[in-house]
């Protein structure tokens, strides 16, 4: 991936299961933080939640972000990144669920989501790394 140190790669692997720490910007300035679910596409990082929640309509209103991957083994060694949303799409977004579900969970399909539920599939450019640890 783009500006990823070698020495951090690993925290992107699907084996790895690292927690991505997103945190978005509210209508008034201030930040909102969630765990979440990840993987990557080798250009982008890939995260997945549902049309209408607060990190959806954050992204949406200001794509600016800020995440935080620790290592589970280590939470001292984290990577860092400032990036930005560059799209979002429902394409694909149910299969990529149930992707991310395979890698923390270990199950074919996802088991959290509720009826009428739109999942939407973002990409995220990282603009500025910093590996630690």
């Amino acid at each position: 991936m783009i500006m990823i140190p070698a020495t951090h790669l690993d925290l992107l692997k699907d084996e790895t299961k690292s927690f991505l720490y997103l945190a978005t910007l509210m209508a008034d300035g201030t930040p909102q933080v969630t765990p979440v679910w990840f993987n990557t596409d080798r250009t982008h990082i890939l995260i997945n939640t549902a049309e209408g929640r607060i990190k959806d309509r954050n992204m949406r209103a200001r794509p600016h972000v800020a995440l935080c991957i620790a290592d589970p083994a280590n939470p001292y060694r984290y990577l860092q990144i400032r990036g930005k949303v560059v799209d979002y799409s429902t394409d694909n977004a149910d299969e990529h669920i149930d992707t991310l579900a395979f890698k923390y969970r270990g199950v074919s399909k996802y088991p959290y989501g509720k009826p009428g539920e739109i999942r939407v599939l973002y990409r995220i450019i990282p603009l500025n790394v910093d590996a630690h640890g």
